[in-house]
């Protein structure tokens, strides 16, 4: 069984990038009948914020991503304390002792010397008397885990393929703070096993992370159980760049509750999100069914996927244009019934746009002052008007062709305008049943009289 998970922080509101990322897990996980877990990262008890876990909830949920299970970092302190013992006694974490301030002095000079940034190992080499002396001097070690030089890193990255890595040139990730806090590594990589994920999907900023982590995986395993166990599988995904090709800090705000406050529909940021970067077609796909039955990694791109609110706005009117009077009923103005939703809605952009539309029909409208010419070809509409038949607008238009000889723009336009208002708008055909013959007729000779 396939098992994936998504892993926010709770510092802040879901981006675009994040609902991504999450979306993908949804479907990875959705297509093999497996299962997609929910993991809170609150490690950081400064930063971290129940409010915003409380966010991250709702916005899955009104995303239609219903996780099958939940886990919190906070609740798991334990099972990283466990990790980490084991790592040690095994040789792999070893303590340091240098300050931010040395670690940049000596990044600033292997560059100047034209080498890779990487940590030296400098604490490798202390001796336990100079431990001792440090820690009595109130110096408390961060912890860094031991990399194994011995051979390269390899793994079949399910969207890039064949990935390779030496060892020797990254360097030992810290994965423990002075202060006994935790960095992401280590915990990710406990939880990840203790969790039974099959396949981790995140984006390609993760790529080195990875590296180190599969090697953590190995270590943890060994020292752990000691017995053969699967470590999951990596697939590392384009992130999302804005339409003018560069890298958008307004990606970095574009979230959930933008989306919301727009008035955009779930399916529009689901159809748009599942296959932007990937070489199937951007579609109005409502149906995950669908989009699903058509996910699959090999589609991936390598390339930067191109987010764009304008294709994003075009899809959700689509998506609406096509939308079931059910999905759309509890909010729509009251009173407007399924009939009327059928006229308005392939002139909407938005479902929440059916209460200015829905007003053409319950009313008042602002009409236009009509010349002289007009106002008696709207007195012979009043007149001829009559709504007992099946097509009661074309049956008052070829009336007045006929009686009149107008036609096109000058027989329909008069009409429309005295109607709605409007010089554009629902089909008169379906509209003007909804009005009803009462209150068209007092709209006809209310235009006819000035």
């Amino acid at each position: 069984m396939i098992i994936t998970r998504f892993a926010p922080s709770p510092t802040g509101r879901l981006h675009v990038g994040n609902i991504r990322t999450a979306l993908h897990n949804w479907m990875l996980a959705r297509k093999s009948g497996g299962k997609f877990l929910l993991r809170i990262d609150d490690t950081d008890a400064e930063r971290s914020k129940e409010e915003y876990v409380e966010a991250i909830r709702a916005d899955l949920a009104w995303l239609g991503l219903k996780p099958d299970g939940e886990e919190r970092q906070s609740q798991r302190m334990a099972l990283y304390e466990g990790g980490f013992d084991a790592l040690r006694a095994a040789g792999r974490v070893y303590p340091a002792y240098e300050t931010a301030q040395e670690l940049d002095l000596k990044r600033k000079i292997q560059l100047g010397r034209g080498l890779p940034p990487i940590y030296d190992r400098a604490a490798l080499e202390l001796s336990e008397e100079q431990r001792a002396a440090k820690e009595a001097e109130g110096i408390a070690p961060h912890w860094r885990f031991k990399l194994d030089h011995d051979e390269l890193i390899t793994w079949e990255d399910g969207v890039r393929g064949p990935q390779k890595f030496d060892p020797a040139s990254l360097s030992d990730p810290v994965i423990r703070r002075a202060d006994g806090s935790w960095l992401y590594m280590l915990p990710s990589a406990v939880d990840d096993l203790d969790m039974g994920v099959t396949d981790v999907l995140r984006g390609e900023d993760h790529v080195s992370n990875t590296a180190v982590q599969i090697q953590m995986f190995t270590a943890l395993i060994a020292a752990q159980t000691g017995a053969a166990k699967p470590i999951p599988s990596f697939a590392h995904e384009a992130l999302l760049v804005g339409r003018e090709g560069k890298l958008s800090k307004r990606l970095g705000s574009l979230g959930v509750e933008a989306f919301r406050e727009k008035g955009l529909e779930p399916e529009a940021v689901i159809a748009l999100l599942a296959r932007i970067g990937t070489s199937l077609p951007v579609q109005p796909i409502a149906d995950r069914a669908e989009l699903l039955e058509s996910f699959d990694l090999s589609t991936f791109s390598r390339s930067p996927a191109k987010f764009d609110d304008a294709e994003l706005e075009r899809l959700n009117a689509a998506i609406v244009h096509q939308m079931d009077y059910t999905v759309a009923a509890d909010r729509l103005p009251d009173g407007m019934g399924e009939e009327a939703w059928r006229a308005i809605r392939p002139n909407l952009s938005h479902v929440g746009e059916a209460g200015e539309w829905w007003r053409l029909v319950t009313g008042p409208i602002a009409q236009p002052d009509f010349d002289e010419e007009a106002r008696p070809y709207l007195a012979a509409a009043a007149s001829a008007l009559d709504l007992s038949g099946d097509d009661p607008w074309h049956a008052l238009t070829n009336a007045l062709k006929e009686q009149t000889g107008r036609k096109g723009k000058a027989l329909f336009l008069p009409l429309r305008q005295a109607l709605t208002g409007m010089d554009h708008g629902p089909d008169m055909k379906e509209l003007l049943p909804l009005i009803g013959e009462d209150e068209a007729r007092a709209r006809l000779e209310q235009a006819a009289n000035g």
